[in-house]
């Protein structure tokens, strides 16, 4: 190794004003910052306080200005409606001139919220950049979101606008935005004074006279409109992190340490350059939508792709591979339970090898924890680097990562590797205390806080220093359970809550589920602790089983029992186990672990606003009732 990761971390950690103030000198700023950070009142810590500048000009602008009009910036696949379309720079900031110029001409205007309720279509990614170009505040709600939970959002940011589509679409099925909408409507307080509809062709909405406009006609009756400077300090969006309905969590990032840090990260972390095709397959709903679909691929001069439809069943487990080697496909950021989807349908990669990737470099992993197996897999089938890493909303870009663009270390399976330079992570146990290399504990992250890490939640400072800086003085608490290694590998085991106490022994749920997922008939697995009136808690398993295993349930079940006895020890005291369809998930692919919990341990439980599909949670019922769990049923 050359030793030039460690470098980089250390002079992050020793000097954080000057290791970023250096780095933010590759962006466009209206006035350049004379101080790099104001952590006179923490935890509300400010990078660049008095700097000035534009989130779209440095996503668009600047680089048309250089020359690179012609450049792809933005490539739209749907193979949900058979569509696809290119935008070069040039032709992506004249669309987002021009709506800009829209949400001018209704009365938008620097530090006005704009509610974005799209699927994945280009006009997201412009509502997006619009509303950055003018200076107002978006929030983007995942599309489809049931009304109540859209109708929390509009009240409270008091959204001025909305912009959203007729429908959503997805395979074998269309969704309808505009009832939602109008229902969401109806239940806020808060009544936004505009609705913007772009209306799809798969399904047209009935628009409401005084309050809805059409997209369309209003592009393409507005002027085009310039960048509007902003203080580095100012709201660039706001991400709601659940779907809980009480009180929301929406964590606010700036702008100026968003745009330094996307475009660091886009270099340093991905080791992707201006021109290079990247691709995150995720959602302009989630964080990895805002920071690696729009914003970070843009900023870094690159071409990023937005692509509407699944990783199988569009039309089938090739999906991923076709988009990678028609568009030339650098590096590829996706969730692990995409490929554990695809490894379901295609253990043996068939369609891989239907595809040319000889241009594909890296394969990142993010949004839950990477099982060994699922790395190895994508590791053998793919021949490129697989690389894990740990990161939240809340945090907005990578903490944990192996960096290709500073130094790629060896990849340790389950492992996100070493903290990102800016990040200092440390595991303490419950009194604060760093616990010796391999013990499990809090995961928590020094302050200062780098730059494009959140700055508060929305309308909220008392909930923000309690949620995330009240536990731990001088730290930012993840809400992770896990340790580092003696080599400072770090290993993230569970959310804090899902460490589980077995006879006084902490046990992480996420070492089991390593050991069930490395059985060669489990295609992905979950294991929840359990409430026990003589141990406390009792880990339990569930399994899906691969496509074409016509093997008797039962006989994988003790076979699994037996491999985590062998491999964690009776300590663990795992007999539990069963197997389903389907595990629960959240649309983001987030296994709903605390929602099977409350139905194992007898608890009232209501499915959470973000489930992909309900029914799952009545099958994991159904399974856990033949365990002898009775469901007490819906809160």
């Amino acid at each position: 190794m050359s030793g030039e990761y460690d470098a980089e971390y250390r002079r992050a950690s020793a000097d954080p004003r000057g290791y970023w103030g250096e780095a933010a000198k590759a962006v466009d700023w209206q006035r350049a910052p004379q101080t790099m950070l104001d952590d006179a009142n923490p935890p509300f810590l400010r990078w660049f306080p008095d700097g000035e500048l534009n989130a779209c000009h440095n996503a668009l602008d600047r680089h048309v200005e250089a020359g690179h009009g012609e450049r792809l910036a933005l490539i739209y696949d749907s193979p949900v409606t058979d569509t696809k379309q290119r935008f070069s720079y040039r032709e992506l900031r004249d669309r987002v001139a021009r709506f800009a110029g829209a949400l001018r001409s209704l009365g938008v205007g620097t530090g006005d919220r704009v509610v974005i309720y799209m699927p994945m279509v280009p006009e997201a990614a412009i509502a997006m950049l619009a509303c950055a170009r003018i200076g107002a505040i978006h929030s983007v709600v995942f599309g489809g979101f049931a009304a109540n939970e859209l109708a929390v959002r509009i009240d409270d940011v008091q959204a001025k606008v909305v912009v959203a589509a007729s429908c959503g679409i997805e395979p074998g099925r269309l969704v309808p935005y505009k009832p939602l909408l109008d229902r969401a409507i109806e239940l806020a307080r808060h009544k936004p004074e505009r609705c913007v509809i772009l209306q799809r062709e798969q399904q047209r909405a009935e628009l409401i006279a005084d309050r809805d406009l059409d997209w369309r006609e209003l592009e393409a009756a507005a002027a085009m409109v310039g960048c509007v400077p902003v203080p580095s300090g100012h709201p660039l969006y706001v991400l709601y992190t659940s779907g809980t309905t009480g009180q929301p969590k929406g964590v606010v990032r700036d702008t100026g340490g968003c745009v330094v840090s996307l475009l660091w990260s886009m270099r340093k972390v991905y080791g992707v350059g201006p021109g290079d095709v990247f691709w995150a397959a995720s959602d302009v709903g989630w964080v990895v939508g805002h920071s690696y679909i729009v914003y970070g691929p843009l900023f870094n001069g690159s071409t990023s792709i937005l692509y509407e439809g699944k990783p199988v069943g569009t039309p089938d487990p090739g999906a991923y591979w076709r988009i990678i080697a028609e568009y030339g496909v650098k590096v590829f950021f996706t969730a692990p339970t995409a490929f554990r989807a695809i490894k379901k349908e295609d253990p043996n990669g068939e369609h891989i090898e239907r595809h040319d990737l000889s241009r594909f470099e890296a394969l990142f992993l993010a949004g839950e924890r990477c099982d060994p197996d699922t790395l190895d897999w994508a590791q053998r089938r793919l021949g490129v680097p697989v690389i894990d890493h740990w990161w939240q909303t809340e945090l907005g870009w990578p903490a944990c990562a192996n960096c290709r663009g500073i130094e790629l270390l060896p990849v340790v399976p389950g492992s996100p590797t070493k903290p990102v330079p800016g990040f200092v992570l440390e595991a303490l146990d419950d009194q604060g205390r760093p616990l010796p290399a391999g013990q499990i504990g809090a995961l928590v992250l020094r302050q200062p806080l780098p730059p494009g890490t959140f700055i508060g939640l929305w309308g909220n400072d008392e909930r923000f220093v309690k949620s995330y800086f009240a536990s731990f003085p001088g730290y930012y608490e993840t809400g992770d359970a896990g340790y580092i290694d003696a080599h400072g590998y770090v290993f993230v085991m569970a959310r804090t809550d899902d460490v589980i106490n077995v006879a006084g022994h902490r046990l992480s749920t996420g070492a089991m589920e390593e050991v069930l997922a490395a059985h060669p008939d489990v295609a992905e697995c979950a294991v929840i602790g359990v409430a026990d009136p003589m141990k406390g808690q009792l880990p339990l398993g569930m399994v899906v089983l691969k496509d074409g295993v016509r093997r008797e349930p039962r006989a994988i079940c003790d076979e699994v029992v037996g491999m985590v006895r062998e491999r964690i020890g009776p300590v663990a005291a795992f007999k539990l186990c069963t197997v389903v369809a389907r595990l629960p998930k959240t649309r983001s692919g987030k296994v709903l672990r605390g929602t099977m919990r409350a139905i194992a341990d007898g608890e009232a439980w209501k499915p959470p606003a973000t489930i992909d599909d309900p029914a799952t949670l009545e099958e994991v019922g159904g399974a856990l009732a033949a365990l002898g769990f009775p469901d007490r049923g819906e809160a």
